[in-house]
């Protein structure tokens, strides 16, 4: 289960202004034109937010962020004059424009996500796909409904599942939702309600239905000829309520009914559970997620009824947690994990050897993802990135051994220094070393700095070496930032991740304490500015860390912050997740232990709070009710609150006006203004 940071992309719309609430203020100090101008750098939103290459090899397509939450769908012709044309503009901020994909070389299939509200607050999410032609004409709803009997709501606008079927481009199989499953334990007794898949052509529009709609279907496997093998079912209590459960079914090669994914096996010894995410016609098998030892790994399974498995890549320090795809049929080539890095371990010996010599030819030795290619895979679109690189795009022609810039990922951060990112472990108050990344000012010695520990969201989730906006931001106001992945975050195994970070909130709340006492003890963080700050999962360890140890930390940074465990659980009521969430909390005496919103009188720190009002991870009414508490206690707090934006802060104004504030606070807090 993961609340954290979020990234939002983007819709279409008209012009919008940022609407702000200020609770409370920060007094100005001499430093507010730096400030400000870094928060605007550094909460600026991508430059590339998504990206996509033509089947030619010849286009590329693009959607970036514009001026607050607008966002902007650009194609770019490479075999042409290479300008970056306009093909649509968005400026509607509850809802965004999640991707594009070429559906051919003229028309593209894209995605848009909302959030809807209804009068009594409760947050509906939905999507659509459509397409477009690339220079912004004969805009087509694929996610239109055409049954006599659908009837209601429909949240899920579908996904495509496979590109180019039967060989022809402009055809694509999509998964799509006829009737609402509408999110409150109601469903819908019709023969055409749920989840099921349709044959589309993007040029007319025409559809013809290959899946009828299963009420219970949550995701269908396609393969790379576009046949549909492989279907997964949620499981529902007796609420309508979803368990976490899930049953799994295959179809053999050319044939129409269902069989059950089960009784599988590792050289005659039974596999509990697997999780196939794609699956290879040629070799018949599906390839997908297995747990080996007590840590995810890769595996493939035969679609033949033995239940035969291979054992892809596993390892015995982290998790196997990623699929590398490439090309229109996307194919798996290999499989990656994070040590103190991020690797790819590519089955292809080629494509190994490519991204070897890519990331020697490169500055600083950066991360290479494939991240696009032709329909021959002769020309291929790479992210190149680092900790102190937020990204760049290029075009690889395997042919002529070219490699072309395209795009940075960030243009407003330019040739600015950032900190670098080092790995470190410390130690946990019962000798447990605890892995992290430090991250220290350009051109700092490291020693007697203001600092803030960054713990992450999730909890089921885990900080990664690699570009940061938030800890540049830091590191650029002259702040050490430790981010600590504390007992209780994911990627490190079932035995690191333990009971979770709420259930076990003591636990991961002490590693992410010990991590500010580790910093004064190695004399890089002065002890009288010790700050932490976090994002979701992470503003709620910030807050909880105050109720732990009042006296370690001088200020404290919340955004989107979970405040209350029962109030997580209750705001899930509403929705067929309420049964999953619940459990995934727990009950019993850490729910009222661990929610900093019942224990304001423990708070020694001035306590910042910022929070968007369409919040369906964590509803606005965490902060909201924390900032009440805090003040009916006589606790110094400030609060921002944001008009209409999700749990993402998905708004460059917003961002900055964020940051800037965050700035001010801090050294107001610290005694670092003036």
């Amino acid at each position: 289960m993961k609340f954290g940071r979020s990234a939002n992309v983007l819709a279409k719309g008209a012009v919008l202004c940022l609407a702000s609430t200020i609770v409370g203020s920060v007094p100005a100090t001499a430093q507010d034109s730096d400030i400000e101008a870094t928060a605007a750098v550094f909460g600026a939103r991508e430059t590339v937010l998504d990206i996509s290459l033509s089947p030619s090899g010849t286009k590329v397509a693009f959607i970036a962020a514009g001026p607050e939450h607008t966002e902007l769908l650009n194609v770019i012709d490479l075999a042409g004059d290479a300008e970056i044309k306009r093909v649509i503009v968005n400026s509607e901020k509850i809802a965004d424009l999640d991707w594009c994909e070429w559906a051919n070389d003229t028309r593209l299939v894209c995605q848009v996500s909302a959030m809807a509200q209804g009068g009594d607050g409760f947050l509906l999410p939905f999507d659509r796909l459509f397409a477009i032609d690339s220079d912004g004409g004969n805009v087509q709803e694929l996610s239109k409904r055409e049954s006599p009997r659908a009837m209601g709501f429909a949240q899920q606008g579908g996904d495509v599942l496979a590109l180019d079927v039967g060989g022809e481009q402009g055809q694509i199989l999509m998964s799509r939702q006829w009737v609402e499953e509408n999110g409150m334990g109601t469903r819908i007794a019709s023969r055409d309600a749920g989840l099921g898949v349709d044959l589309v052509d993007v040029m007319s529009g025409k559809r013809r239905t290959l899946e009828r709609a299963d009420p219970a279907a949550q995701r269908f496997v396609a393969d790379e000829t576009g046949q549909v093998r492989i279907k997964v079912r949620a499981r529902f209590d007796g609420n309508g309520r979803l368990t976490g459960e899930y049953d799994y079914f295959y179809r053999l090669p050319d044939k129409n009914g269902w069989e059950a994914l089960d009784n599988l096996t590792f050289d005659g010894e039974p596999v509990p559970w697997f999780s196939p995410l794609s699956v290879n016609s040629k070799r018949n098998v599906a390839v997908g997620f297995v747990q080996m030892d007590g840590y995810d790994a890769i595996a493939e399974f035969a679609l033949d009824g033995s239940g035969k498995g291979t054992l892809l890549m596993a390892r015995d320090d982290v998790d196997v947690d990623a699929l590398i795809r490439i090309g229109r049929q996307r194919r798996v080539v290999g499989a990656s994990y994070a040590t103190e890095k991020r690797q790819i371990a590519y089955f292809s010996p080629e494509l190994a050897k490519l991204a070897t010599d890519l990331g020697k030819a490169l500055p600083d030795q950066p991360m290479i993802n494939i991240v696009g290619s032709s329909s021959d895979e002769q020309q291929l679109l790479l992210i190149a990135s680092s900790d102190t690189q937020p990204g760049q795009v290029y075009l690889f022609d395997k042919g002529k051994r070219t490699l072309e810039p395209v795009l940075p990922v960030r243009a407003e951060i330019g040739e600015r220094q950032l900190g670098r990112m080092r790995p470190v472990t410390y130690p946990a108050a019962d000798g447990t070393q605890i892995p992290g990344y430090l991250t220290l000012p350009p051109g700092s010695d490291g020693k007697n700095l203001p600092a803030i520990v960054m713990p992450h969201g999730g909890p089921s989730a885990r900080d990664e070496w690699g570009f940061d906006w938030l800890v540049q931001f830091f590191t650029a106001r002259g702040f050490a930032v430790l981010q600590p992945n504390y007992r209780g975050s994911s990627g490190y195994g079932a035995d690191w991740y333990g009971r979770n970070g709420f259930k076990a909130w003591d636990v991961a709340i002490g590693d992410v304490n010990d991590a500010g006492r580790w910093l004064v003890s190695e004399g890089i963080a002065r002890p009288d500015q010790l700050a932490i700050a976090g994002w979701s999962y992470g503003g709620y360890a910030a807050l909880q860390s105050q109720v732990l140890d009042p006296a370690l930390f001088k200020a404290v940074v919340a955004i989107a912050p979970v405040t209350d465990l029962a109030y997580l659980a209750d705001d899930k009521r509403g929705y067929t997740s309420y049964r999953m969430v619940r459990d995934f909390i727990g009950q019993g005496p850490h729910v009222d232990a661990g929610s900093p919103r019942r224990h304001p009188e423990k708070f020694a720190a001035p306590v910042a709070l910022f929070h968007g009002t369409r919040d369906l991870n964590v509803d606005v009414r965490h902060a909201r009710a924390m900032e009440k508490a805090l003040k009916d206690a006589g606790k110094p707090v400030i609060y921002h609150e944001y008009e209409d934006l999700q749990h993402g802060l998905g708004d460059s104004k917003a961002r900055a006006d964020m940051l800037a504030t965050i700035g001010r606070f801090l050294d107001e807090a610290l005694g670092r203004g003036g």
